[in-house]
């Protein structure tokens, strides 16, 4: 099925198709989305077949009360890295039913910005049992723009690495 990749919707329904397909359940750990990723999963009918839950973690403290990100992280790398995508989506996994974890965190503006982090930096994590893949992708735009392209890009990243089978075993 072909869709418009501009289309959340429809991504996140092909997104619960590859899911359902391979026997695997999502989970989300978002910060600067702020649910919105959880949102859109939850738009598809059904979807409680393949989506047990959002971890909303906006602040570092509930980044480590309920995702375990380990302190040491966040103060080394800041809520904005690499190790603290992976340490989100990671801790969606230990802390769920889920197979499947993807994470978003980030600067969404129109503050926050820091040297090396402007406005419009977004790390992802997507994570399958052992299998971790994390991205840094800048967007442009206002907020509400980069929090929409941050949903879309998430979704769009599961998808894609579903769709050619590097998440494919349900965690034992």
């Amino acid at each position: 099925m072909q869709v418009d990749a501009q289309d959340i919707v429809a991504l996140a329904a092909l997104v619960g198709q590859q899911l359902k397909h391979r026997g695997l359940i999502l989970a989300t750990a978002e910060s600067c989305t702020g649910g919105g990723v959880a949102q859109a999963i939850t738009e598809i009918a059904g979807s409680s077949t393949w989506f047990d839950c959002g971890f909303i973690t906006y602040s570092n403290a509930s980044k480590m009360a309920l995702l375990q990100v380990a302190s040491d992280v966040l103060d080394q790398h800041g809520a904005v890295s690499n190790e603290t995508a992976t340490a989100m989506c990671q801790g969606a996994l230990r802390n769920s039913l889920a197979t499947v974890a993807l994470s978003t965190t980030g600067i969404a503006g129109p503050d926050g910005a820091v040297p090396g982090k402007p406005v419009g930096t977004i790390y992802f994590g997507w994570a399958c049992g052992d299998v971790t893949r994390v991205e840094r992708v800048l967007f442009n735009g206002d907020r509400h723009s980069i929090r929409e392209q941050t949903v879309r890009h998430a979704l769009r990243g599961l998808l894609t690495l579903l769709e050619s089978n590097t998440f494919i075993h349900p965690r034992g």
